[in-house]
């Protein structure tokens, strides 16, 4: 007898005994027997044409009904049923043929529901992935819009706070004008003295807090003017002359190529990076430390580096410390020094820097062993900017035109 005509001897008894153990109330029992003749119509196609495809449709759609619980708690539910399906189909075969027809039907139906389980198996596996993709697109949108809200949240908190702080200035000023006699050591200018400290250290946190908020709308705007880095760095080492000696840390800025060329940037955000960069090393170094600034040209960039002996950044820190917020170490040793060995900090100083020089067409990234406040393995800032020796726009290009044709003739003169 013909596989077909077994399939259609035992058909009967096989779905009763298929729904019996796939179903437990009524209402179920009836949907899955619509089911199971279904899949038992596209069985006997496959074995009378020879074509096991005749099953896939029947198996995705399957596939595809799984709920999103069902995924989200990574439940299988089709590879038992078809488990199933063939431990029945075993089943009623012996039961209801004799032995020669039982094995022949078996040997028959063995490469097709092999070839479910395959189909099967790569459905379950793409619904999966189109869940997980579908998730993780939900927490990326998540997270994006929780990025906005702290940046809306920054942005106004700054701006909320400049009003009151400048009230607190302007009535400090006039206590300081009240008590311009008294001696800068009476408990009075000691006060004031304080509280000047304290609004200027506020007011810096409120200016990096909306520079944050700029750099995160893209609204951050450069001033290109004709910059000359050796020129920045001298005015670094005045302004941190004291921090210096106070930590008695040793500064060295070298003389690199490239270092007293004429190049077109914001010299005032540029600044404000390099200082940046020189209060984090002064503050992650401990006393008596030494840092370098270096650097060399390259093919339309040049170079800088801030190297320093201090205690370093874990290799997985390397990139969190370029994220806002994302300061080092425990937060509740907070310090309102900037340069106070490990002092805290809102963690702004090295987004704001990545900002300023990614918006230069430049970029800045870290070297570091590890962190060790004993062997003190040092950290390296690589800062990498354009050497741009031309104004970027038409209207800067005519403003520097005289102070260009200057430069080439002094050039040209010492040649």
């Amino acid at each position: 007898m013909r596989a077909y005509d077994l399939l259609l001897k035992i058909r009967e008894p096989w779905l009763q005994s298929v729904t019996l153990h796939l179903s437990k109330g009524e209402g179920v029992r009836d949907a899955l027997l619509e089911e199971l003749n279904r899949f038992y119509d596209m069985l006997m196609q496959s074995v009378e044409t020879g074509d096991s495809g005749w099953l896939k449709p029947v198996l995705i759609e399957w596939a595809q009904a799984r709920t999103e619980t069902e995924l989200r708690e990574e439940e299988i539910t089709i590879s038992p049923v078809l488990k199933e399906v063939v431990m029945q189909t075993t089943t009623v075969a012996k039961e209801e043929l004799a032995p020669a027809e039982a094995v022949f039907l078996v040997e028959t139906l063995m490469p097709i529901f092999i070839y479910g389980y395959e189909i099967i198996a790569q459905q379950e596996s793409l619904v999966r992935i189109s869940y997980v993709s579908t998730e993780l697109e939900q927490v990326r949108s998540e997270l994006e819009r929780l990025d906005r809200s702290k940046s809306d949240f920054i942005a106004v908190a700054a701006h909320e706070l400049k009003t009151p702080l400048t009230l607190i200035e302007g009535y400090s000023s006039m206590l300081g004008d009240m008590h311009a006699d008294e001696d800068e050591n009476s408990p009075s200018a000691l006060l004031i003295k304080g509280i000047g400290n304290g609004t200027r250290r506020l007011e810096e946190i409120i200016d990096d807090m909306i520079d944050v908020s700029m750099i995160d709308n893209n609204l951050l705007s450069l001033n290109f003017q004709p910059t000359w880095l050796n020129r920045l760095f001298d005015v670094l080492i005045v302004d941190s002359e004291n921090s210096i000696k106070e930590r008695k840390q040793h500064l060295e800025i070298k003389e690199f190529p490239g270092c007293d060329e004429m190049l077109f940037a914001d010299s005032e955000r540029l600044y404000q990076a390099f200082r940046n960069l020189l209060t984090n090393a002064v503050k992650y170094t401990p006393d008596g430390g030494t840092i370098i600034i270096d650097g060399r040209t390259l093919a339309g960039f040049v170079e800088i580096t801030i190297s320093d002996t201090g205690i370093g950044i874990d290799p997985e820190d390397h990139s969190r410390i370029f994220q806002k917020f994302g300061r080092l170490g425990d937060a509740s040793l907070h310090s309102s020094s900037k340069t106070r060995f490990k002092g805290g900090g809102p963690g702004l100083g090295l987004p704001i820097t990545k900002g300023i020089l990614e918006a230069h067409g430049g970029t800045i990234w870290v070297e570091s062993e590890g962190y060790d406040e004993e062997a003190l393995p040092g950290a390296v800032f690589h800062v990498l900017l354009p050497l741009r020796t031309e104004p970027p726009d038409d209207k800067l290009a005519k403003l520097f035109q005289p102070l260009s044709d200057t430069e080439q003739a002094d050039v040209s003169g010492k040649k």
